[in-house]
C-alpha cells in the first residue's frame, strides 16, 4: 500500500531507564484505506503514525532495529496473553548493550485492528478461538499490519542497512521490498509462559513466525 507522503512531526530528547535515545515522531498518509482491515468507513486518505526511537550512531554500521507494533494491553498494563511487552524489553536492551539502535513503534494496535476490535477478540478467545480466528470473526484479515512505513522512516533517518530484531518473516521481506537490506535476523525470542504458549503456537503455525523454542501442540501433548 503506497504512502502519499511521509513527514517528520516531531524530535527531542528521551532519556529512559535503558538509556538517552532522541525520540522521533512521523506520520505517513495513505492513498487509500487497507482492505479488510478498517473497522468503519474512513476517508480517501488515512493518517498512519509511527515512534522512533534512536539510539547513538545509527550510520556507521547497520544497527540494531526493532519494529513493534503498539500494544497497549501488553506494553503498558503487562498483559501475560501476548509476549509483546517482553519483545519490546529485550529489544530495548539490546539496543542499550549496543549503545546505538533504532525502536520504531508503530500504531498498530491488535495486529491493526484497533483497541477496541482488540478486546472483542480476547472475548472471542476466552470462548475457545485462537488470536487468528477471532480477527476474522470479526471481520478482519488475520494480520492488518504492512511494514511500508518503517521502511520509509528508516530512509528519513539515513539508514539503509539493517541488523532486524524480529521472529516475523514478513518484517524482514517488507524493509527489503521497501529498499532496506536486512543483513541479519537476530531473535526476538522471549521465555513462554502457560498464558500466551498457544498464542505462540498459533503465530508459529498459522502466521509463520520463527519460534525454535516453541513446542507444537502435538509435540506438547
Amino acid at each position: 500500500m503506497a504512502f502519499e507522503s511521509v513527514k517528520k512531526v516531531a524530535e527531542a530528547d528521551f532519556p529512559t531507564r535503558w538509556g538517552g535515545f532522541r525520540i522521533f515522531g512521523f506520520e505517513g498518509r495513505l492513498t487509500e484505506p487497507r482492505p479488510d482491515c478498517e473497522p468503519a468507513p474512513y476517508a480517501p486518505a488515512a493518517v498512519e503514525g509511527l515512534v522512533a526511537l534512536v539510539m547513538g550512531d545509527i550510520h556507521s554500521a547497520p544497527p540494531l532495529v526493532r519494529i513493534h507494533s503498539q500494544c497497549l494491553t501488553g506494553d503498558v498494563f503487562g498483559s501475560l496473553r501476548c509476549d509483546c511487552r517482553l519483545q519490546l524489553e529485550l529489544a530495548l536492551g539490546k539496543i542499550a548493550e549496543e549503545g546505538a539502535g533504532v525502536l520504531l513503534y508503530e500504531q498498530q494496535e491488535g495486529r491493526g485492528i484497533g483497541l477496541m476490535a482488540k478486546l472483542k477478540a480476547y472475548e472471542l478467545q476466552d470462548h475457545g478461538m485462537d488470536t487468528v480466528e477471532a480477527n476474522e470473526e470479526l471481520g478482519f484479515a488475520a494480520d492488518c499490519r504492512a511494514y511500508e512505513l518503517p521502511a520509509e522512516v528508516l530512509k528519513h533517518l539515513g539508514v539503509s542497512a539493517v541488523r532486524l530484531i524480529t521472529n516475523n518473516p514478513a518484517k524482514v521481506s517488507a524493509l527489503e521490498s521497501g529498499g532496506i537490506a536486512v543483513v541479519e535476523r537476530i531473535s526476538a525470542e522471549v521465555a513462554s509462559q502457560d498464558s500466551f504458549a498457544g498464542y505462540l503456537r498459533t503465530k508459529q503455525k498459522k502466521m509463520g513466525h520463527i519460534q525454535d523454542s516453541v513446542m507444537t501442540e502435538e509435540q506438547a501433548s
